[in-house]
Order: C-alpha cells, then structure tokens, then sequence
C-alpha cells in the first residue's frame, strides 16, 4: 500500500487516505489496505490502536440516503470507501463537550477507473455516519466492532439542530436537492434528533475529553 496524501478534513479527527494505483495498458493494480502501514501512520493517530474485526458492503441506488448511525459497547469507527458510483459521505460531531459538536460535514467520493488514486474516508468512534448517493453505487467499510444491535441508534439527517456552517456549499445543495424525494428507510428518518441525543443517558459514552484521552477519536 503506497499512501499519497493523508487529508484532514474541516472536523479535524475526520481524515481522508489516498492511496496509489499503478496503471498499464490493462488498468490498474491498487493495494489498498496494508494493515502495517495504515496502523503506525503518524498522520491518523486515531488509527495507531485499532483493529478491524468486520467488513461491510452495501449497495444503494440513486437519491438513497443513509444514516446518520453509530454505537458503543463496542465503539465502531468506519474506514469507508465507493467501489463504484459516486457517495457523497456525512460525518455529524455527537460528542458531549467537542468544540465541533453538532456539526456535520460532507465529502465527496465518486468512483472513476481513471484516477490513478483511491481514497479511503476514516470516521473513528464519537461521530454518527452516513452517506448519500448520486448515482447507483456500492461501497464498503472495514470497522473497528462488531455491530450490536442493542448498543447502536442514529441522529435523523433531517434534525434541525444540525450545524451545516462548515459544509461544502455545492455538496450541501446536493443533499438538500436529494431531500425533495429521498429514498430513506422510516428508522433513519424518523431518528432521535441531536437534542433527544443529548438527552438520553447513552449519550455519556461520547464524551469528548474521555474519548479523546482513549485515544479513539
């Protein structure tokens, strides 16, 4: 795995890992996880102590939104990438006590067989994830626990209380485009909203500080 460029996001525990892709006349060749590299990166301590114990793969087709999920006992951040199409993804800040709680930001990440790069999207624990699609697309994630059905909930991406102060405008258009007819499943639409969250006593498991000094995000 050859790492071209690590990019922190406008939430800095949010990071983006580009990696190469050598090209020939057939098309290319990519490593695209090497757990020797990605795990003593200097550039994404939140990666140095973690483990990926479950992979995921999901397709949606276009105008799908999805999430925003996240759980705890045990915490699971995501390394997330587009196999193909184009996923434009969502990251919300749910940490009691961070200077960025409540706001989200979006990113880009279609699919082409033309770059000669990949990317990789690192969310660790302390933020809630989901993604919208532009096209029909698939997508994997490796994450760091096992899911737990009892342990895991989400924040409707249509709550109010979400800050989209620091989001790409062109992106957020996009989202807001998406939301005239979405394609979207009752649990994620009808989520608690970032104040039921804050209210609810599992919320003290995403405190900022504690989280921080863990070493999780």
């Amino acid at each position: 795995m050859k790492i071209i460029e690590v990019k922190t996001l406008e939430i800095p525990e949010i990071k983006v890992i580009r990696y190469n892709r050598f090209r020939d006349h057939r098309g290319f060749f990519a490593e695209h996880f090497r757990s020797s590299i990605l795990f003593s990166s200097s550039e994404i301590d939140s990666l140095n102590s973690a483990k990926f114990l479950q992979a995921n793969e999901s397709f949606s087709k276009k105008g799908v939104i999805r999430g925003l999920h996240f759980q705890w006992n045990p915490y699971m951040g995501k390394l997330v990438k587009t196999i193909s199409g184009h996923m434009v993804d969502m990251v919300l800040d749910i940490m009691r006590g961070s200077p960025n709680f409540g706001k989200i930001i979006l990113y880009d990440m279609p699919q082409s067989n033309e770059n000669d790069y990949g990317e990789w999207i690192w969310v660790p624990p302390g933020f809630a994830h989901g993604s919208f699609f532009l096209e029909e697309s698939k997508i994997e994630y490796f994450c760091t626990g096992e899911y737990s059905p009892h342990c895991e909930t989400g924040i409707s991406p249509f709550t109010k209380e979400i800050d989209w102060s620091i989001c790409d405008e062109k992106l957020k258009n996009k989202f807001y485009n998406i939301c005239t007819d979405p394609i979207i499943s009752g649990k994620d639409k009808n989520g608690p909203s970032l104040l039921e969250w804050v209210d609810n006593i599992n919320s003290e498991n995403f405190i900022y500080e504690k989280l921080k000094n863990k070493g999780l995000c």
